[in-house]
């Protein structure tokens, strides 16, 4: 096989299809990746992706495009770049990266702006095709490049990116190759494009941004359109007239576009076919701002008078007449707002006239409205918007237009006619007539021919041109429309001859009436006729707007006779004003008469660059002809319309040096031609003229040659000026020194002119009246007269314009001194604000750029600004505007600075420096975030440290006189630096900006920290504010989010780590070296750097992490060697460890590498090594919780985030850290509060409680939470707490908690502080929960164990089972779906028996779930006393910290007839790690047992419960005579009657034998147990029946008389087997209320205490959990509770934060770990639980097929409660007692002594205890529930 070998040229690809990898050397591709090639070998290529650098391998070349590449080799380092070019890269790259942000957009829905992203991107990728394609044209192509980089600012915007700088020809600017202060400005014109096109896209008025920012910005427009095609049935030849129309003004604005087309179809010159091009040129702003701009065709027919008349022999040909017109509007193509294509057709249909004398102009107006179907008829166009005038346009767009394609003007001038732009134009416009029919019967078809004719009458050829791209004709003869008396024509044309035949030629108009027949035309002659003169008797031409002519009639010939009208008038108003007494015959001659009748108007415009309308401009441009009018044509010129002297700049300028010239030898015309001259120049300053500036510009460098000009011009403005500086009056200086500029140019150009012209003579006069003439400025500048301010404002406004043109004349060194001079001369606080403007502009001339000139101005300007800068800023709008002055006049320096060579610079940055970077610190300082300028001056800031050399540094710090100094300058800097680096001046997209600054800035940092080890190091002089303030600014700079690259996307990764390296490396290593150089200062910074120190070290690069973390160490070893512990240090790490992580950083890496460093450094201090350990073991574990903490936060279920925040709580409960603890109680508590937990919230708050006193003396800042504003006392606070936790358990319905704090908050108010107002307040609350639980139902809530097993899960989860507790009525299936949506992936387990290791260690998540029965605790108090249910109820779901769960199992052989004898129950036990309800609504289980428990146990279970049963329900009816009887009756029948289920006789077969007697002698006491309960059950039972009977209705009376037979046959049987049971008469009846059956019977026998105190309810196996709670011997009023003993594994100590006063804690879950006392099982399974073979959860489990007697068991036997027999003690097993009390009992039920109980009995012998009765509503509900569970009976019961 070949070797691999490296490859040359194939260095990148693209993947073209998928590649899957079979094996692993194999590289799996991916449509799209990038990969980079390094070897080759046969058809395989070796090498990565580009993406992930990680991922190599193999792949086959055929899968692989190579891409073209340059390689650049920088230090060995192959740097390898795509050679397509940079702007399809970068197409490229944005793709990648917004490709992504695409399918986030998706996974979170937001369709608008995926669909938005999604339009983009395909645009992107079509027009990178088009960019590759290497095909299109380079105006196409710009545009293109326009349209790209603007597409992808708006995108990077909108997705809020980076934001991208360019150049102007669209490249990216490179940061290196660009001064900051260019890079800023660059930044904020980007930002202001993006915006303007983001308020234009949200218009939706732009979406071609790139043209409309080109068409907006350039003075001269261009509209090209190419006629593709024309479809009209018209059958005669026709003309169409193309133009532009203002449908506001309802005129044309455009020549028109004359198209001839043919009778067959297509145009009448084949040749034209597909080149009928046109561009209407000239088009300027004014035109693009009108609201409205159609393109309209005005069609006309050649042919016969009407279209429908058949002979055509007979017919007129060859008349002109209207058809129809076609408009389109394109406002929106002419403004850029819409597309702008050549290529995109254009659809404009065609709609024809309806009458024949509709006039085509009056059309157009109703066709604008006209919304009809044009049948498909109509123009084909395409058209496209142009930039430019003529020449231009045929430069730029050369494919478009070429010298064959016409070109159509404006009917007007462009908005900037250049100098040699020859024009001479007068479009007439034949408006409107009215003629009198006279002897005809009908109106005339009238024609109008005109013509253009000499003095002699002769007509002139070709003078006439109908439109743009037709031939000139002779004549033009007009519409004609059919017997019209008013016709209106509104045809425009055009008439062009040469200037020199203006003064002798007249336009003449034929009025003719056209017949239809031709025979009749032949004989038709002209019947009137008139005409008009183009030019006055003055000179001046005629005025553009409407003329009325008179209209001449007589004989035909001679109106072709000139000599015979020529004498007429021509307009209406020169003939009326001879006086109307004038016969109509007396303006008769030579046999033409004026008709006063008819009427005709046309309207002219004149477009000529030689022809005036104005008579004075006239005299002054022929002012030869009357030298005598000279001065007086001189002084009008001022009152010449501007328009008009702008038209004839050229011959104007020429006229005055003409004038000055001839007239060197004397000055009597100089003051007015320089007059003149600076109102010309006044006049293109206007804004309105602006664009004629070029003209100028144009003039003087090709046109003026006025040689001696500039003594003259000089001469007279040194006069102006000294005339000023004296104070005495001077009119036109103010106009003299705005044109200034002009002047000086001329003057520049006479000099060079006269220079070339006589060999540079007299140059030495020159420059000496150059210096006086400055002198002459100097001195204005120096005059205090009032007059004078304003006319220093101008001269600093206009002098720096002069400096161009001078220089170029004067020497430099020279011009730069006598500017000092011009600036010093001028009062120091006077014209500040103009003098830094002025200086500006200095800056930016060419004078500044050399360094000679530089010497002598730059003191006097930063001297300027430094004592502008240090002027106290009082916030106004003056003071802003000054500092925006001096910002960019300092911009501009560094700007000229930074683009010469240093060699050059050098002193100059010096002289910067040592001026003005202090100030420009300071104001930096004082500055607001939103002052308006600040991100301006930390621009300039930035550049003046870029462009400092090491030197200067060096020389800048020995400017300070003292060290105290410079240790200011550097405090100054370092909190500067910090808090531009915390508060980032420019916005978060100017990324390049952002780096730029934070290079220069790490630049400073490490030079002044070379100053640092210099001077402040050595102990004597040591500054630890300084030192201090370094390394809190250098982690600063390190941490902040601009440099954080892992969080970047690839491509912007890349990107930084290119251009700028990882910064953070560099000055994280920088600050190690600055540590280990502090010796003995280092104990100085303990613990106050160790938080910023963390900080560092969290930073997810590793290197980084490797050479930081052993600063750790040499802390604790600083503190330890100082103090002996490094108690400081662990406080602060562990308290900054929280924020930190809580914030986002650290990870498992760092965890190992923080374990491995500081152990490793141990190692070689064995003094620390264990003390090191422990705090290694310390911060592991605080870690791995925090990480799990912030794993959870984002997370949905709140769940996850409780348990995380409970082991945090314990983690810093375990190491006294109460400010966090407490931070994260109230955590908690929210978390608790969202979720509706009140009594978990309530809990939670209780254990801030915990840490308060009963004392006035004051809460510390650990003990207050986290927020509160003013000081408390102990007592303050906790009664605080206390009324909100009381709120929260009212509304948990946890009045019992309720009752006893209010207990406790009464104590204090009755004998503490003695607020009796208080306590009866409290009293009332307290009643009214006693009231509560009496009368108020409470569901109770179903538990549920949950295992997690797998390594899938988080630590806290994983491996771990759970016992939770459910809420109100909440089932196990909606508790499991619940718990499945937060664990989408995980599979559900079957099986309720613990899994094996292959699951816990396998890689996925598995969840076990199912009902548990919580076992309830002993409560001394209620032991052998009556207790209503609504009390005990209350305690069987509620403070339990033990759960069973009870699965049934077969054992020995199965008596098919008697299940009972081999029932066994298997029975697991859960022991949780705290009491349930707690701070969590789940806590872990702690430990797991089993049990079996026998049939003979399961028995008496069983039939314990039914008696419990049995007399709850003869309770509930005692008490409510409303309970409906049906429930009852099932109870009872269920049991009577031996039919139902059998009975107990079943116990009887299976237990009550001599068999099982003789087999099992142990269980003799609990056969006796069962005999007991069996002999029990008949009073019960016969007390049921007594209340049924007198309930039952008279329809149920058979079944009531059979029930009672039953039951005295069973009385019968059980009596004389088992004995006699009585009870008390329960009818007894105290003060009218009756009594509880329950009570009766609990007092009277206690039933059997000897035998119920054997425990029926556990097995005879003991368990290591099972005890029993013993009294606690006599105490003191509070007693300390004693140490619980944790169950086995348990490692949970009670927190220890403050024991000062005694007192006797709540149980909290997280601080108590309580065990239980010896259970009995409270709840027997139901019949689905019990015999589903193996678990709860397996729904479809199947039912042993085998015949049950169970199954013969009746609904209601079924209904039996399950609840053991309630004998209210916990059923003991021997030899397991615990000296130990629950927490929360020992505060809720107090133990008393044995006197205490002595006396209690006493009382008790004398006055019995009332007990309410039960609450009538639960009962009715349980009665109900209790009918629908499946419990299991015994027979024959």
């Amino acid at each position: 096989m070949a070797p691999w070998r490296k490859t040359d040229k194939e260095r990148q690809g693209v993947a073209i299809y998928n590649f899957q990898g079979s094996r692993a050397p194999q590289l799996s591709l991916q449509i799209g990746d990038m990969v980079r090639i390094q070897e080759t070998c046969g058809d395989w290529y070796r090498g990565y992706l580009i993406k992930h650098k990680m991922l190599q391998g193999i792949f086959p070349k055929s899968f692989i495009h190579i891409k073209e590449v340059t390689i650049e080799k920088r230090r060995n380092i192959e740097n390898i770049i795509p050679a397509e070019i940079p702007l399809a890269q970068e197409v490229t790259t944005t793709l990648w990266e917004w490709g992504s942000i695409w399918k986030q957009l998706y996974v979170a829905s937001k369709k608008e702006r995926f669909l938005q992203v999604q339009a983009m991107m395909y645009d992107l990728m079509e027009w990178r095709s088009q960019l590759l394609s290497g095909t299109l044209p380079k105006d196409e192509l710009k545009e293109l490049k326009q349209k790209v980089t603007s597409k992808i600012d708006y995108g990077n915007k909108i997705l809020e990116l980076d934001l991208i700088v360019r150049d102007e020809d669209g490249n990216i600017l490179d940061p290196d190759n660009t001064s900051v202060i260019s890079l800023f400005h660059a930044h904020e014109e980007a930002t202001e494009k993006i915006t303007e096109r983001i308020k234009e896209e949200m218009s939706k008025d732009q979406p071609d941004y790139g043209m409309y920012s080109r068409i907006s910005s350039s003075p001269t427009h261009s509209l090209y359109v190419f006629v593709r095609n024309f479809v009209c049935r018209i059958g005669e030849d026709a003309e169409l007239f193309m133009s532009l129309y203002d449908p506001n003004k309802q005129a044309v604005i455009s020549e028109n576009y004359l198209v001839r087309w043919g009778s067959k179809g297509f145009p009448k010159e084949v040749e034209m076919l597909n080149n009928l091009k046109v561009v209407f040129t000239d088009l300027g702003n004014k035109d693009l701002n009108r609201d409205k701009i159609y393109l309209i065709c005005q069609i006309v027919r050649v042919g016969k008078m009407d279209l429908k008349d058949t002979n055509t022999k007979k017919c007129t040909q060859g008349l002109r007449r209207p058809f129809g017109v076609a408009v389109m509007d394109i406002t929106d193509i002419i403004k850029g707002k819409a597309e702008s294509d050549e290529e995109k057709q254009h659809f404009i249909p065609f709609h024809p006239v309806t009458a024949e004398n509709d006039f085509l102009h009056s059309l157009l107006g109703k066709v604008t409205t006209f919304k009809g179907d044009s049948g498909g008829q109509g123009l084909w166009v395409t058209m496209k918007m142009l930039v430019g005038d003529i020449i231009q346009i045929r430069k730029d767009y050369p494919h478009l237009v070429d010298r064959t394609t016409v070109v159509a003007r404006k009917l007007g001038f462009p908005e900037i006619i250049m100098p040699g732009d020859v024009r001479n134009d007068i479009y007439i416009t034949l408006l409107q007539g009215d003629f009198d029919k006279y002897n005809k019967t009908t109106q005339r078809n009238m024609e109008v021919i005109m013509c253009v004719c000499t003095e002699d009458g002769k007509t002139l050829s070709n003078a006439i041109c109908v439109g743009a791209g037709d031939k000139p004709m002779s004549e033009y003869r007009s519409v004609v429309y059919y017997q019209v008396k008013q016709p209106r024509w509104m045809e425009t044309v055009k008439v062009a001859v040469p200037i020199e035949d203006m003064q002798r030629i007249h336009l003449r108009f034929m009025f003719r009436h056209r017949s239809s027949v031709e025979s009749k035309d032949k004989g038709e002659k002209n019947f009137a006729m008139a005409y008009v003169k183009l030019m006055k008797e003055d000179g001046t031409t005629l005025q553009d707007g409407c003329h009325d002519l008179v209209v001449l009639k007589g004989d035909s010939k001679k109106m072709e006779d000139a000599s015979a009208y020529l004498t007429l008038p021509s307009y209406r108003h020169h003939m009326e004003n001879k006086g109307a007494t004038l016969s109509r015959s007396s303006s008769s001659v030579g046999g033409l008469s004026v008709s006063s009748r008819d009427v005709f108007s046309i309207s002219t415009l004149v477009c000529s660059t030689k022809l005036t309308q104005n008579v004075g401009l006239l005299g002054l441009l022929k002012w030869r002809m009357k030298p005598h009018l000279l001065q007086e044509n001189l002084e009008k010129l001022k009152i010449v319309d501007g328009e008009e002297v702008v038209k004839f700049l050229q011959d104007t300028l020429d006229a005055l040096f003409n004038i000055m010239m001839e007239h060197s030898q004397s000055d009597e015309y100089d003051i007015l031609v320089f007059d003149a001259l600076i109102y010309i120049i006044g006049l293109i300053a206007d804004r309105k003229f602006q664009h004629f500036n070029t003209v100028l510009e144009a003039y003087i460098q090709q046109h003026f040659s006025a040689t001696l000009a500039y003594k003259k011009l000089m001469t007279v403005l040194k006069t102006y000026l000294d005339t000023s500086s004296r104070g005495e009056q001077c009119e036109p200086i103010l106009r003299t020194l705005k044109a200034l500029e002009y002047v000086f140019k001329f003057i520049v150009r006479s000099r060079t002119l006269f220079s070339q012209l006589y060999e540079g003579k007299e140059q030495m006069e020159f420059e000496e009246s150059m210096r006086r003439l400055f002198e002459s400025i100097n001195n204005l500048m120096k005059s205090q007269y009032k007059t004078t301010i304003l006319l220093q404002v101008a001269a600093l406004k206009y002098i720096p314009s002069v400096l161009h043109d001078v220089e170029t004349v004067f020497d430099a060194k020279l011009l730069s001194q006598l500017l000092y001079e011009f600036y010093t001369c001028i009062p120091p606080v006077k014209l500040q604000k103009q003098k830094v403007q002025s200086m500006n502009e200095i800056v930016q001339s060419n004078l500044f750029k050399k360094q000679e000139c530089r010497d002598i101005l730059l003191p006097v300007i930063t001297r300027e600004l430094k004592e502008l800068l240090e002027q106290k800023d009082d916030g106004s709008q003056q003071h802003l505007q000054e500092k925006k002055y001096c910002v960019e006049l300092l911009n501009s320096i560094l700007e000229v600075l930074s683009s010469q060579d240093a060699a050059f610079t050098y002193h100059h940055i010096q002289e910067i420096m040592v001026q003005l970077l202090r100030t420009v610190n300071r104001m930096v300082i004082t500055m607001g975030r939103d002052y308006p300028l600040i991100s301006h001056f930390v621009a300039c800031m930035t550049a003046i440290l870029h462009q400092m050399g090491d030197q200067h540094y060096s020389f800048y710090i020995e400017t300070f006189q003292s060290s105290s100094e410079l240790v200011d300058f550097l405090m100054e800097t370092f909190i500067m630096f910090k808090d531009l680096i915390g508060k980032n001046v420019y916005p978060s997209d100017w990324m390049a900006m952002s780096m730029v600054q934070n290079r220069v800035f790490l630049r400073a940092i490490n030079k002044f920290a070379e100053i640092m080890n210099q001077k402040f190091l050595e102990h004597t002089n040591f500054e630890f504010q300084l030192w201090n303030n370094y390394f809190h600014l250098a982690v600063a700079f390190i941490t902040q989010d601009s440099l954080q690259l892992e969080q970047f996307s690839h491509a912007k990764y890349n990107k930084i780590l290119n251009k700028y390296g990882d910064m953070r490396r560099l000055i994280g290593f920088s600050i190690r070296d600055m540590w280990y150089k502090l010796g003995q200062n280092k104990v100085c910074f303990i613990p106050g750097m160790v938080g910023p120190i963390l900080e560092m070290t969290l930073i997810p690069e590793s290197e980084l992490r490797k050479a930081t973390i052993p600063i750790f160490f040499d802390m604790m070893l600083c503190e330890y060697q100082k103090s002996g512990d490094f108690k400081k240090f662990e406080n602060e790490i562990i308290l900054k460890l929280d924020h930190e992580v809580e914030g986002g950083r650290g990870d498992e890496q760092y965890m190992q590498l923080l374990e491995s460093i500081l152990m490793e450094c141990a190692a070689e201090h064995p003094t620390i090594a264990k003390s090191v350990a422990n705090f290694v073991n310390l911060v592991k574990g605080l870690l791995e919780k925090l990480l799990d903490y912030r794993g959870v936060m984002t997370d949905e279920s709140k769940d996850n985030r409780m348990s995380c925040t409970v082991n945090l709580l314990n983690f810093y409960k375990d190491n006294n850290r109460e400010e966090m603890y407490i931070r994260y109680l109230y955590k908690l508590r929210d978390l608790h509060l969202d979720c509706d937990n009140y009594t978990e919230a309530a809990y939670t708050l209780l254990l801030h409680t915990w840490l308060l006193k009963w004392s006035d003396e004051q809460c510390t800042s650990q003990v207050m939470q986290t927020g509160q504003q003013y000081p408390q006392t102990h007592r303050q606070l906790k009664e605080t707490l206390y009324e909100i936790i009381i709120g929260y358990f009212d509304k948990g319905k946890m009045w019992e908690e309720a009752i006893s704090l209010c207990k406790e908050l009464a104590e204090q108010y009755e004998m503490e502080i003695f607020d009796y107002e208080l306590l009866s307040q409290n009293l009332v609350q307290q009643a009214k929960f006693y009231e509560n639980i009496m009368k108020i139902l409470r569901p109770k809530p179903d538990y549920f164990a949950v295992g997690y097993y797998g390594q899938g899960f988080p630590t806290f989860l994983r491996n771990k089972v759970f016992i939770y507790r459910g809420k109100e009525y909440e089932r196990r299936e909606d508790f499991q779906m619940q718990l499945m949506s937060q664990f989408p992936n995980a599979e559900k387990m079957n099986t309720t028996s613990a899994p094996g290791d292959d699951v816990k260690n396998a890689p996925g998540q598995y969840i076990q779930c199912f009902t548990v029965q919580p076992v309830l605790d002993e409560h001394p108090r209620f032991k052998n006393k009556p207790v209503p249910d609504q009390i005990i109820n209350f305690y069987k779901s509620n403070y339990v910290q033990r759960f069973h769960y009870s699965r049934p199992v077969r054992k020995g052989t199965v008596d098919p007839e008697n299940e009972f004898a081999s029932m066994w129950i298997e029975r697991t036990s859960f022991v949780t790690a705290y009491k349930l309800p707690g701070i969590l609504r789940w806590f872990e289980v702690v430990s797991m047992s089993q049990t079996t428990i026998s049939p003979l146990e399961n028995a008496i279970e069983t039939m314990s419960t039914a008696n419990e049963k049995i007399l709850m329900m003869i309770n509930q009816y005692q008490s409510d005579e409303s309970l409906p009887i049906n429930p009852l009756s099932m109870l009872l029948n269920g049991i009577v009657d031996p039919a139902v289920m059998g009975g107990f006789a079943k116990y009887e077969k299976a237990f009550f034998t001599e068999d099982y007697t003789r087999d099992h002698p142990e269980d003799q006491d609990k056969l006796s147990r069962l005999k007991d309960l069996i002999a029990w059950q008949i009073p019960f039972l016969g007390a049921g029946i007594k209340i049924h009977e007198k309930r039952v209705s008279e329809n149920l009376r058979p079944f009531h008389d059979r029930m009672e037979e039953c039951f005295k046959n069973l009385k019968v049987k059980v009596e004389k087997e088992y004995g006699v049971r009585e009870m008390p008469d329960f009818e007894d009846r105290r003060v009218g209320r009756p009594r509880s059956m329950l009570r009766s019977y609990r007092q009277m026998s206690i039933i059997s205490m000897a035998s119920m105190n054997s425990d029926c309810s556990t097995p005879s196996k003991t368990t290591p959990e099972s005890f029993d709670l013993e009294l606690a011997p006599p105490r003191a009023q509070r007693a300390e509770p004693a140490e619980p003993i944790s169950p086995p594994g348990s490692t949970l100590p009670e927190v220890k934060l403050r024991r000062s006063k005694k007192r006797a804690k709540r149980s909290s879950v997280v601080f108590a770990d309580e065990k239980a006392a010896a259970e009995s099982d409270l709840k027997r399974l139901s019949r689905k639980h019990e015999f589903m073979s193996d678990t709860n959860l397996s729904e479809h489990a199947a039912v042993p097929p085998r015949a049950s007697v169970l199954s013969q068991m009746s609904f209601a036997s079924q209904s039996m409660p399950i609840i053991p027999a309630f004998t209210l003690s916990v059923a003991a097993v021997p030899g397991t007692e615990d000296g130990s009390r629950s927490p929360r009992l020992s505060q809720a039920f107090l133990p008393f002594s044995e006197s205490d109980k002595n006396d209690k009995n006493d009382k008790k012998t004398l006055k019995r205890k009332k007990v309410n009765q039960f609450f009538k509503t639960m009962l009715a509900s349980k009665s109900s529930e209790d009918s629908k569970q499946t419990a299991d009976l015994p027979p024959d019961l």
